[in-house]
């Protein structure tokens, strides 16, 4: 051993750091625990998983992490570690009787999906196997293209189409929309490296379209200014008239259409634009139609989402969340675009160390990192393949079709129930109401009595809906995504409804501005 080589092994260890054995390799076995240990903590972790899994019920639906929990776990962290066991007994005690709660049949807040159970395997390998998921020969890659392949179909789309898993339907319309930009309104921008972004092009979108579109345009240099919000109908779909107008309008003022964006499910109400009749006006205007599917593309599976999505594969981009309507744990979206090539145009690139080859480790199937703009990307989709193969796919359709009739149930509970009203349509699975006292409170005091009932419902654990505001009025959101309702849930929310706003009335009428018990028509 030469004597530079002894002298890097004979340097003073740092203070505070663990000293390391004199094996030829000096770390080994420092991060590995003995492995009869890990076996032991695992098996803990899993079966307390699926206690919870399999009495959902049983669990508060949500709960607001205690303080004494919160500075454990936000305190620094040992340099010499607590030890394993010591580790999952925190996370048992301060971490797992905290979730979001979407895994109650009764939690209905946003678009969170319940999360399958067997998806929940697929995560554990995953981690285990550590993929990183870019263009080099594995099992992560063939399982991504698999999940992929079966998403193109679902949609329409034709085989020769690409998609990437993602984390979010976020990233997702990000990813669509970078294609778009630089297919429709920056050609040659890859190759041209003066070649700026011209003030004159924009984007049409309904009033209703997800924040991230809005974001997106203003990370891909656009500007928010691009974007021309167009109003909707009663349904709160896109109008067509305003934009048939919106695009003559821009034409003549010299301005560029080169995106519309469709949405197969609104975050607010669940609304579908008529994503036909985008595709004929994107057709004819030249521009890239994106939908925006990450609610409604797995309603795709049953009879009634395909005639309320038809037109959907006419698209050139989708933005898809299977963690959402299809069960699967976060995160685990993707995006698809139809003329593949063009979004490897976008995100496609050259560097020596990521060379293809024609076998070993670097021929992979697909170059992953030339399609998206991660480079570092973990195993999405083993998650959604291992559940797909172990229902098959006719589960998860009845299961999807199942929550398409709860909707259409509560919606009925809330026309038939005088102190309740419907906000919106109900085409898919999003359900807006609100409760109402009549003409005891104006709009004012009755949206802050609407914010007390919705607060009650979750501090008091009865269920979990979340809030929108539709017509400028507060109302509460019931999105059900999620596999363990049943109709007696529903049921319980709305007595629980009409019994809180009789009881926020009676107790704090001055707040709300109640003038009698008589005049709420109790």
């Amino acid at each position: 051993m030469t004597q530079e080589i002894e002298a890097i092994r004979e340097r003073p260890v740092a203070a505070g750091a663990t000293t390391l054995g004199r094996d030829e390799d000096d770390a080994s076995g420092v991060l590995d625990p003995p492995w009869n240990e890990l076996r032991t903590q695992a098996h803990r972790a899993v079966d307390a998983l699926v206690d919870a899994m399999a009495e959902p019920r049983a669990l508060a639906r949500w709960r607001a992490v205690p303080a004494e929990a919160r500075r454990r776990i936000r305190a620094p962290f040992d340099a010499r570690g607590i030890g394993l066991s010591a580790s999952m007994d925190a996370v048992l005690r301060d971490v797992l009787p905290y979730p979001s709660g979407n895994a109650d049949p009764r939690f209905w807040g946003w678009v969170f999906g319940s999360g399958v159970p067997a998806a929940i395997l697929g995560d554990l390998v995953a981690a285990g196997m550590n993929s990183n998921n870019f263009s080099i020969e594995q099992s992560a890659a063939h399982v991504e293209l698999a999940v992929v392949d079966w998403l193109k179909d679902l949609v329409g789309y034709p085989a020769a189409s690409a998609g990437l898993m993602v984390g979010g339907g976020s990233i997702a319309n990000l990813t669509g929309l970078a294609v778009a930009r630089d297919a429709r309104a920056h050609a040659g921008r890859r190759t041209d490296p003066a070649h700026r972004a011209d003030a004159r092009y924009r984007l049409y979108a309904s009033d209703q379209t997800h924040s991230s579109i809005d974001k997106a345009l203003h990370l891909l240099g656009l500007g928010k200014s691009s974007l021309r919000t167009i109003p909707v109908d009663a349904e709160f779909r896109i109008d067509l008239d305003a934009l048939e107008r919106a695009l003559a309008d821009d034409r003549r003022a010299g301005l560029l259409p080169f995106a519309v964006v469709g949405n197969a499910g609104t975050v607010n109400t669940g609304a579908i634009d008529p994503l036909d009749d985008l595709a004929d006006i994107a057709a004819r205007e030249g521009a890239w139609l994106h939908v925006d599917a990450a609610i409604g593309a797995a309603a795709m599976l049953t009879d009634a989402g395909r005639t309320l999505l038809h037109g959907i594969g006419r698209s050139h981009s989708i933005a898809v969340d299977l963690h959402k309507w299809l069960y699967m744990p976060y995160e685990c979206s993707a995006v698809l675009v139809r003329e593949g090539e063009r979004q490897r145009e976008t995100f496609g690139g050259r560097a020596d160390y990521l060379a293809n080859a024609m076998g070993g480790t670097a021929g992979g199937p697909f170059p992953f990192n030339e399609f998206g703009l991660q480079l570092s990307r973990g195993d999405k989709a083993l998650k959604a393949w291992l559940a797909l193969r172990a229902h098959g796919t006719e589960p998860f359709a009845a299961t999807i079709a199942g929550n398409l009739r709860q909707a259409a149930y509560l919606a009925a509970r809330v026309r038939d129930e005088p102190r309740l009203e419907l906000m919106a349509p109900v085409p898919l699975c999003v359900v807006c109401f609100r409760y109402r006292a009549g003409e005891t409170l104006d709009a004012a005091a009755e949206d802050a009595l609407n914010r007390g009932i919705l607060v009650a419902l979750q501090e008091r654990g009865i269920a979990v809906p979340s809030s929108t505001v539709v017509g400028g009025r507060f109302v509460l959101r019931v999105c059900i995504t999620n596999h363990r309702t049943r109709t007696h849930d529903l049921d319980a929310l709305v007595e629980a409804v009409l019994r809180l706003g009789r009881e926020l009335l009676d107790d704090a009428p001055a707040l709300f501005g109640a003038r009698t018990h008589q005049s709420v028509g109790r």
